[in-house]
């Protein structure tokens, strides 16, 4: 049997709070660059991105030229902010109002991983150069098991009440008692909760409950395909069975496109779809998409058939508007609505049945279509590639 999971050999794990700013690496990088240049020397945020930091900018630096201030600021921070550790899976536990979820942190087999959406060919491509020139992981893919079969019984749900079954992973962790190596609660109010074992029995238990099934990504498909680009015959990964696991909604917004609610209203209607003004309290569902701005909203049916994020960037964004969705005008939106958009198309999650099966069928999800929640905290845990 391939071997899919194994302990992280070497690493190092946080002595108490992530340094940096609290901007995950994988954020819009305007967003990255505003949050480096009010930070202090002495952050993650800056090892994961060194040629968007303040320094780097000013001096033109490319990410290659900018990877040995990047080495030298992680060996500081593995210093100072972290504690090495050796031969060890890290139980893990992550719980907020999204839900609660059991996993294992430990290494994973890229080539041993199914991916669930397509990528951003220079996303993958720049982390695979930071990966290769660091020489060390710093945030870990979420990677769910599949059972054989019909899915049937599958742990990730679709945001909503209701509990599955544990699994025999959820069961093995939950049944952690000890104090835990880490303890913290994130930005967004979800509390960590992270613990150390090394070799032995309970070592083996873990990581044949996790390694037990194929392993699918639930977020970090960019994080799998840069490991896979840069060579690496391991990646930090959460292995999570469940039981809150919980498939939320991605939407985009469009920025600096200079469209009103009136010209997307005529340019869909002009590819044959049924736009009609409706209040902003009005939520999307499967076929329908709400296009919110200002204190406007429109509502968009969508044909029955197929994903629906695919025929918003082919058919609304595309061919109806011209826009390219890899452009920074179309930007993947989880929360909120941001200040300089000129509207908000809100689409609903996608069911996981649709995510099954398009797996199941060999296939991949479109871009930023589905948004696992919760899932691991960045820096935590950081891997060694061995």
């Amino acid at each position: 049997m391939t071997v899919r999971v194994r302990a992280v050999r070497s690493g190092w794990v946080v002595r108490d709070r992530v340094p940096g700013p609290d901007v995950d690496e994988f954020a819009e990088p305007e967003r990255v660059v505003r949050a480096l240049a009010g930070a202090r020397n002495g952050t993650l945020l800056a090892v994961q991105h060194p040629h968007r930091t303040p320094k780097a900018l000013a001096a033109g630096l490319s990410l290659l030229d900018a990877l040995p201030d990047a080495r030298a600021e992680l060996t500081y921070l593995c210093r100072t902010a972290y504690r090495q550790v050796s031969d060890v899976v890290a139980p893990y536990r992550v719980d907020g109002p999204d839900g609660t979820a059991y996993g294992l942190l430990c290494l994973a087999d890229p080539a041993a991983v199914g991916h669930t959406e397509e990528v951003y060919p220079d996303v993958v491509a720049e982390r695979a150069r930071v990966l290769a020139g660091l020489g060390c992981v710093t945030s870990a893919a979420l990677l769910v098991p599949v059972p054989a079969g019909d899915g049937l019984g599958w742990p990730v749900r679709a945001a909503g009440p209701g509990v599955a079954a544990p699994s025999e992973l959820t069961r093995l962790v939950a049944e952690v008692d000890e104090e835990p190596a880490v303890s913290m609660v994130d930005p967004s109010g979800r509390r960590h909760w992270l613990w150390l074992v090394g070799p032995g029995r309970r070592q083996d238990a873990l990581l044949a409950a996790a390694g037990a099934h194929p392993l699918m990504v639930a977020d970090g498909n960019h994080r799998v395909a840069a490991a896979a680009a840069a060579g690496l015959t391991g990646l930090l990964a959460l292995v999570a069975a469940g039981p809150d696991l919980r498939v939320g909604p991605i939407h985009r917004a469009l920025v600096g496109t200079g469209l009103a609610l009136d010209e997307l209203a005529s340019a869909w209607r002009g590819i044959g779809l049924r736009v009609d003004e409706v209040d902003v309290s009005v939520r999307p569902s499967p076929g329908v998409v709400v296009a919110v701005s200002g204190a406007r909203a429109l509502r968009v049916e969508l044909p029955s058939s197929g994903i629906d994020h695919a025929f918003v960037e082919s058919n609304l964004l595309e061919k109806a508007l011209g826009l390219d969705p890899e452009s920074p005008h179309v930007r993947p939106v989880t929360n909120g609505v941001p200040l300089d958009a000129d509207a908000l198309l809100q689409i609903a999650p996608v069911p996981v049945a649709d995510v099954l099966a398009v797996h199941a069928a060999g296939g991949r999800m479109p871009r930023k279509s589905t948004y696992f929640t919760p899932k691991p905290r960045s820096g935590l845990l950081l891997a060694d590639l061995d």
